[in-house]
């Protein structure tokens, strides 16, 4: 059996949270029928599970996780879930694009999400959710559920307390976190055995793939890219922070970042195809099939005066041709700036079309197209 990966886009919330005129997906039509012309066939959006538990019909108020970045919304808006998930679902359906569910657990004016107190209550947040996808029909156009983005941290999972206290992303593997994960999870496999489940990881902490038992996965959804939030060299070099609610950070990068790269760029896109490696070789250990919706260059961009995409692309498609040359992967983004909002980076069309074909055309390796723990999520590629 021949499997070729799947070409993912990361649509996060921006897919509810962005449709005032101009901001990319005001009509899911015209933003899906350019996602197919560039060749992509899945993307990964945002269930808002625990929204959807509490009222699916709501109109909620949202506030903004940011305003300097071009994901969601920048300021105040207001959403209604349902149903308006299910028609986007079906548009996907309609055009053979398959839908990765996640969720950012994103902060209402009630603060919903810190309901969440036990990986029961968010299973069954889950459930409420799939349950209302699977009433019209449309589980089959599901790839597989990701129970939290970036699991833990406390922007995403502010309801979760790890053991050691950590707030930092990448401390997945704690004895606590281990816990929450297999539980939450088994609860949903027991109303949903077909339906992959998993949640998604960043960092560079990629050994620990294949020193914890993962087994209760059925993927590892794991976020890569040259750079690294907290500690990365680069980044350093810059001066740059992620700043979410102030300016500074993009003047760094407008100032330093093209610059810093071209001075050594086989030295930095080394660090990126180093890690693409060692995680291809965690993944083949824990025996799990590898997604990246999110990587490969820098983590933060944005159309900018002064900040030319040339080499975010040249640096993301080394990223992919990387990924697709271990076989390990089953669906490959192109960047997380796969959408009609990042304009400089959406209408270069020959870019996305060169790089989809290389996915779609590239082949998942043997030894895990054989592998029966990965059969589950393989079946639905």
């Amino acid at each position: 059996m021949n499997i070729t990966p799947l070409a993912i886009a990361m649509w996060d919330f921006s897919w509810l949270e962005r449709r005032w005129p101009g901001a990319g997906y005001e009509d899911w039509d015209t933003a899906l029928d350019e996602l197919a012309e560039r060749g992509y066939n899945a993307v990964r959006i945002d269930a808002y599970p625990h929204l959807i538990a509490e009222n699916p019909t709501k109109e909620w108020t949202l506030f903004p996780v940011w305003d300097q970045q071009a994901w969601g919304s920048p300021d105040i808006n207001k959403v209604c879930v349902q149903p308006a998930l299910n028609l986007f679902i079906t548009r996907c359906k309609k055009r053979n694009i398959k839908v990765g569910l996640s969720t950012w657990y994103r902060e209402d004016t009630d603060n919903t999400r810190m309901h969440l107190t036990s990986p029961e209550k968010m299973a069954l947040s889950w459930l409420r959710t799939l349950e209302i996808i699977a009433r019209d029909e449309l589980l089959d156009a599901i790839l597989y559920v990701d129970l939290c983005n970036e699991w833990p941290g406390d922007l995403w999972a502010p309801f979760f307390e790890n053991d050691p206290p950590q707030h930092a992303w990448g401390y997945w593997h704690t004895d606590t976190s281990m816990r929450w994960m297999r539980r939450s999870i088994e609860i949903i496999r027991d109303y949903y055995p077909d339906l992959p489940l998993c949640y998604s990881f960043n960092g560079d902490r990629v050994e620990y793939y294949a020193e914890k038992d993962l087994s209760f996965f059925d993927l590892l959804e794991h976020h890569i890219w040259m750079v690294t939030e907290n500690d990365s060299e680069f980044y350093k070099i810059i001066e740059y922070s992620n700043s979410r609610f102030s300016p500074q950070a993009y003047k760094n990068l407008v100032s330093k970042a093209r610059q810093t790269y071209q001075d050594r760029p086989l030295y930095w896109q080394g660090l990126l195809t180093d890690k693409i490696e060692r995680l291809a070789l965690a993944a083949r250990t824990a025996k799990l099939p590898l997604m990246t919706t999110e990587g490969w260059g820098v983590i933060n961009y944005k159309d900018w005066p002064l900040l030319p995409w040339d080499w975010v692309k040249e640096v993301c498609e080394l990223g992919v041709m990387k990924a697709v040359s271990t076989g390990q992967w089953v669906a490959i983004a192109t960047s997380n700036f796969c959408g009609p909002q990042f304009v400089g980076m959406w209408r270069d069309i020959t870019w996305h079309k060169r790089l989809t074909h290389l996915i779609r055309t590239s082949q998942v390796n043997e030894a895990l197209r054989n592998n029966p723990q990965a059969q589950k999520l393989l079946q639905r590629v």
